[in-house]
């Protein structure tokens, strides 16, 4: 029996077609599923800090500015959600969400014009690259780090009146510039803590917000069926004048205690080899290092702590003497 003849490119073409089925079978798929997951609810009930996150810490927004890559573009037209838009996001999330905050944006925006006064508040982060839990936020392209808790802190005291100052420069950038490593971070914090004093000589309290590395059980608090994320202040007793900082820390810990028992895990005094020993509390005797949370609790977490030390913080400042 004589085979039948088929020619070279009869073979390719179906080769070439087959590979062509498939990749549309596969780019199908992949597009149905990203629709699919982008019309899952964030398991967040604060519908705040989720706008929040996605406004301020989505790198589509903060990096890329107008300049989206062509993957960009074609997924926002193809799945209807686009990561540069936060009222897109919360819209597909959140029905309804998106009047809320078209409002909000109005009252913030009275709001911010009556602070427009001198700061007297500096937040930075001397290790601004420490992150908590990942969550479901990941696939909108943010990872939750200290530098958030900035960014919270500063929203809610400006609501009660205190104008902030956020550290924007990155650590990591003026590590660099000065030939340093990562144990080099608090001299790379000094650095901007001094320009920001010379350029807003109003500034009084310079609060650096870090995170534990410990378990999730010891930095968690569950308090009234809700769950806080544990601070700690921690204390240079390198520094020759610590007890003036000692005072204001303790002032801060006991105070949140006060209104949730337990939320405060203390003073951690740290001095000798192989420690910093100072933190920069040299700098004034109203600089104070927190560590709010670890590595394992979710942003949740994180945000009920927050608002409590925003109250903490306005109570114990409007009393300061000093």
């Amino acid at each position: 029996m004589k085979r039948k003849f088929v020619s070279k490119n009869k073979t390719q073409k179906k080769i070439k077609f087959k590979f062509i089925f498939f990749f549309i079978i596969v780019f199908s798929s992949f597009l149905l599923t990203i629709k699919a997951l982008s019309k899952f609810h964030l398991p967040y009930k604060n519908e705040d800090l989720v706008k929040f996150l996605i406004e301020n810490n989505n790198p589509f927004i903060i990096n890329s500015k107008s300049n989206y890559s062509y993957f960009h573009q074609i997924m926002t037209k193809l799945i209807d959600l686009d990561l540069s838009q936060p009222l897109s996001i919360l819209n597909t999330n959140y029905k309804g969400l998106t009047k809320e905050v078209k409002s909000e944006q109005k009252v913030k925006k009275v709001s911010n014009e009556a602070n427009n006064t001198d700061p007297t508040i500096y937040l930075y982060n001397s290790h601004d690259t420490e992150e908590y839990k990942p969550s479901s936020f990941a696939e909108y392209s943010i990872m939750p780090t200290v530098k958030l808790s900035d960014y919270v802190l500063k929203e809610e005291l400006e609501k009660n009146g205190f104008s902030v100052l956020i550290e924007e420069k990155t650590i990591s950038s003026i590590r660099s510039s000065l030939g340093l490593n990562y144990a080099g971070s608090y001299d790379a914090s000094r650095v901007l803590m001094e320009e920001a004093k010379n350029n807003n000589p109003s500034l009084k309290y310079f609060i650096d917000i870090h995170r534990d590395s410990i378990s999730h059980d010891k930095t968690t608090l569950n308090y009234n069926n809700k769950n806080y994320a544990k601070v700690m202040f921690l204390i240079g007793l390198e520094n020759p004048n610590y007890e003036s900082n000692l005072e204001f820390s303790t002032k801060i810990s006991d105070t949140i205690n006060n209104k949730i028992p337990g939320l405060s895990k203390g003073i951690y005094k740290k001095e000798g080899a192989g420690v910093n020993g100072i933190y920069n509390q040299d700098f004034s005797n109203r600089t104070i290092l927190i560590e709010i949370g670890g590595p394992e609790n979710t942003i949740d977490e994180v945000y009920e702590t927050l608002l409590v030390l925003s109250e903490v913080l306005t109570e114990v400042i409007n009393n300061d003497q000093s």
